[in-house]
């Protein structure tokens, strides 16, 4: 601030994670953008959450303090799926746990409020984000409020906040009321103030579903509907007895041009300076890729992203991308390999929707399961020349896809498939098939396992044209809603056929928001129809163990061990 010339901050940022100056990290980004518009922004990291002192530390700002858990939701980068304590944390100095507290999107509010009395207080992030209406608490084991009444927040900004966020600064600026921003939610008592204009939607009350847990699928299913409607989606009113919250419609995505302006923000890609010599494990992960696209066509029931960025992918121009990876090759710490390029579905990067707009708005959940929408337009043909150009700048020397690539999409367009695995593969390629058995994939919403097989077949043969010797690396998930025991053992033997033995297992983890944690909490598929779910920790570690690894495995050795 002195090295600025500022003598009082306009905006306050507080967040769960380390600083790290990144545009994958949405604190960096955010701040980024808003210095970019002229607000005077700090950051305060993971401060101590037992005085709010560490928060006044660059002064009272002047329009608003902006509260984020961090880059995922503090419950989950504290616990595992089977509630037992992390030992790390990939988002903090030296991979340390314990650097923010539980619920900390909750905990930081309330230290706002005592260190800045009548400053609003707006939640962000992904935790505020699946929390905005009421939801089911895994940790807990019981339904919980929206997050934006416990808090006592004065807005609560959902999906990816930019749009929202800025327009939330001009209108304090301007002296102009918080209602009715895009992409916001807002509490009320009584009743809501709404247009007689407006379309408005109602969800079951708090205490209807925490009454009858199986309406939390009618509500989780009818925000997905909302976010998928966009800016011109209904109004949703949740009542919580005598309050409630109004839930605005989702922000405009940002177009091309607006990513490309955002993402040519000058970011050092270093963690803070004040970290010394402590690596910040995500960071050092993530440090050399490109993001090129967000939002996620998949709509896999277990996955926030979806309900969080959006079904419908925006893109960055190939030029942008270019210019980045042209920079990147400037920096400092730059050995040749750029890690990634790509997002939540990396070859969905340039897609489109070609719905004629009288049969809008689109009621698919999944724009790839059960199958293939006939409308959608992908275009990995030229993300394969995108990659290929990338590849080609001077100075780099590897280009890798690391993550987000959908194998069933891929088979779609053989060019990219085969260069996927000669060119872009550096010895492992992960993909997630999640499950092996039709009725659980259709709960996930995840397509047939023969498009997994088929592309296992070209992966294979792709290799050995190659002269590489590569391998898959499939992510699978245990104990998901719906999965009974005898369809983990064919998943199972279904692998041991092959000849495989799977390390990325992932029990099942009940994330605040989520379809598939509305069917863990009411035993109920998307029709409502009943089903079998594995709630018990004693009946995920059996599912879990089916591969003879995991957590469960491991802790009862511990208890043994114990005893």
């Amino acid at each position: 601030m002195e090295h600025l010339g500022w003598k009082k901050l306009d905006i306050l940022l507080v967040s769960g994670s380390a600083y790290c100056d990144h545009p994958a990290f949405g604190e960096a980004l955010l701040g980024r953008l808003l210095v970019a518009r002229g607000y005077r922004t700090g950051v305060v990291a993971q401060p101590d959450w037992r005085s709010p002192e560490p928060l006044r530390v660059m002064g009272r700002p002047r329009l608003l303090v902006g509260v984020s858990a961090g880059a995922l939701d503090s419950m989950v980068a504290h616990y595992t799926a089977f509630r037992r304590p992390r030992r790390d944390d990939p988002y903090a100095p030296g991979g340390k746990a314990g650097g923010r507290p539980n619920r900390a999107a909750l905990v930081y509010a309330n230290l706002c409020r005592q260190a800045f009395p009548g400053v609003p207080v707006v939640l962000g992030g992904v935790e505020a984000s699946m929390r905005r209406a009421a939801h089911f608490d895994f940790w807990s084991d019981q339904m919980r409020r929206p997050l934006g009444l416990d808090a006592k927040a004065d807005l609560l900004l959902y999906g990816m906040a930019e749009r929202a966020l800025v327009e939330a600064a001009d209108r304090l600026d301007r002296g102009d009321s918080l209602d009715g921003i895009r992409g916001s939610v807002r509490t009320f008592n009584g009743e809501p103030a709404l247009s007689r204009s407006a379309r408005a939607e109602e969800l079951p009350s708090f205490e209807a579903i925490q009454q009858d847990p199986t309406r939390l699928m009618e509500a989780t299913l009818a925000l997905e509907q909302q976010v998928h409607e966009g800016p011109d989606g209904p109004w949703v009113t949740q009542r919580v007895g005598e309050r409630g919250v109004l839930l605005a419609p989702p922000a405009p995505a940002l177009e091309t041009a607006d990513l490309d302006a955002l993402y040519s923000l000058p970011f050092s890609r270093q963690a803070h300076p004040s970290y010394g010599d402590q690596e910040i494990p995500a960071l050092d992960m993530i440090r050399f890729s490109v993001t090129a696209q967000r939002g996620c066509g998949g709509g896999c029931t277990f996955c926030s992203l979806s309900l969080h960025q959006g079904r419908y992918s925006g893109s960055r121009s190939r030029a942008s991308v270019l210019a980045e990876v042209k920079e990147m090759t400037r920096h400092p710490t730059f050995r040749g390999t750029v890690s990634d390029i790509g997002g939540p579905t990396a070859n969905l990067w340039g897609s489109r929707c070609a719905l004629p707009p009288g049969d809008w708005p689109c009621t698919r959940p999944s724009c790839l399961a059960p199958r293939r929408c006939k409308h959608l337009r992908d275009r990995q043909g030229e993300f394969l020349e995108l990659l290929r150009a990338a590849a080609a700048t001077e100075g780099v020397k590897h280009l890798r896809l690391a993550s987000g690539v959908r194998h069933d999409l891929a088979c779609d367009h053989p060019e990219f498939a085969e260069a996927l695995v000669k060119e872009f593969t550096g010895g492992q390629l992960k993909v997630a098939p999640e499950h092996t058995e039709p009725g659980v994939l259709r709960l996930m919403r995840k397509t047939r396992r023969e498009g997994f097989e088929r592309f296992i077949e070209r992966f294979e043969a792709h290799s050995a044209e190659a002269g590489k010797e590569q391998y898959l690396v499939p992510y699978l998930l245990s104990a998901f809603p719906g999965c009974s025991d005898q369809d983990m053992d064919r998943l199972a033997a279904w692998f041991r056929r092959r000849g495989w033995r799977p390390r990325q297992v992932q029990c099942f983890l009940p994330t605040p928001g989520t379809v598939a944690t509305a069917m863990f909490a009411g035993g109920v598929d998307e029709k409502g129809r009943p089903i079998h779910v594995a709630r018990t920790d004693a009946e995920r570690r059996r599912q879990h163990d089916k591969f003879g690894l995991g957590e469960g495995r491991r802790e009862r050795g511990k208890r043994r061990r114990r005893r």
